[in-house]
């Protein structure tokens, strides 16, 4: 996470600096890496020797954040395929790798839980309630602990919600019956939340991910 804050960040001191010389860098990172070296072959951008010079040492810090982050992703893909728990994870619709070893870390057996809305809640994907005058009001999620693995299962519940639009699997009609009627951040929070507990059924069931099923309250 931290090397990939890095590498955001050296992109932008790369466009930013180009922005200098009136050059309009693309969006995304791979574009960028494309991009730089176009800028250093061509004569006639108006690029100066010195930055230049500048351009290829911050050229070649970022190559070397994204080989570390090449070796980081290839670690943590053999740590996911050698725990029994994280391989089984992975068939989980929105979890790769990253998630699945961090579930697996933060779930170990399940037993710290009793049941999964247990899980969702110590990760923060349950609503808070406000009760005045004897009736109960849901507020937004109550964002309480493990803010690295809740923000993982978000982005994968993210991915998975933006797709399930032309898709007409049993968890795609549920997600776009829901997005009928809710905001899409709602959607994307009720995924993540159903992800946490489907999560830690297989953790404490020993038992492997049936798709067909993934769409039941």
């Amino acid at each position: 996470s931290e090397l990939i804050q890095q590498r955001t960040a050296k992109a932008n001191q790369i466009r930013g600096l180009v922005g200098e010389y009136g050059v309009i860098a693309p969006v995304g990172i791979k574009k960028l890496r494309i991009a730089v070296p176009d800028w250093l072959e061509d004569a006639e951008n108006g690029l100066s020797d010195y930055f230049r010079t500048l351009l290829i040492e911050l050229w070649r810090d970022l190559q070397y954040l994204d080989e570390r982050i090449e070796q980081m992703d290839k670690q943590i893909l053999k740590l996911a395929n050698d725990d029994p728990v994280a391989r089984r994870l992975l068939e989980i619709r929105g979890v790769g790798p990253l998630c699945a070893t961090a579930l697996s870390n933060a779930l170990g057996d399940g037993s710290a839980f009793n049941k999964g809305r247990d899980f969702a809640v110590a990760l923060g994907l349950t609503p808070r309630q406000y009760s005045t005058g004897g009736r109960e009001k849901l507020l937004g999620i109550s964002k309480r602990g493990d803010t690295y693995l809740r923000s993982l299962l978000v982005h994968g519940a993210r991915s998975v919600v933006n797709f399930a639009k032309n898709k007409d699997d049993n968890l795609s009609r549920w997600i776009n019956s829901l997005s009928a009627r809710k905001h899409y951040n709602v959607v994307t929070i009720a995924l993540a939340n159903k992800t946490a507990r489907i999560a830690w059924a297989l953790a404490t069931q020993d038992a492997k991910y049936e798709p067909t099923l993934a769409s039941s309250k």
